[in-house]
Formats: structure tokens, C-alpha cells, sequence
């Protein structure tokens, strides 16, 4: 009886399938972040600013 429930502890199968469940949905909810941040018009308008800047550094100084 001991040496079943022993085995039971520390019977790590499927603990892999798990961790990709738990990775996945943490790399599901940093894209649902970063869509939602990019689809900003705040962020939208930093973005396109620093665009121009870099182009008027390069092309007109």
C-alpha cells in the first residue's frame, strides 16, 4: 500500500503535457497583449513618430 502511493507522488507522466498547456497559454496571452497594443492609436502614433524621425535623420541631416 505504501509503495503504490509512493509510486503515485512521484509519477511524473504527463507533466510535460502540462507545461506546454501552461506555456502555451501564456504565449496565447502575451500575443492577445501585443495585438491589443498595436492596434492602439496611441501606440499606432509613437510608432509611425519614431518612423519619421529616423527617416529625417537619415535622409535630411
Amino acid at each position: 500500500m505504501v509503495s503504490k502511493f509512493q509510486e503515485l507522488l512521484t509519477n511524473e507522466e504527463g507533466m510535460t503535457t502540462a507545461e506546454y498547456a501552461v506555456g502555451t497559454m501564456a504565449a496565447a496571452g502575451l500575443g492577445g497583449l501585443l495585438l491589443k497594443m498595436l492596434t492602439s492609436a496611441d501606440v499606432q502614433d509613437l510608432i509611425w513618430k519614431i518612423i519619421q524621425q529616423a527617416f529625417n535623420f537619415l535622409f535630411f541631416n
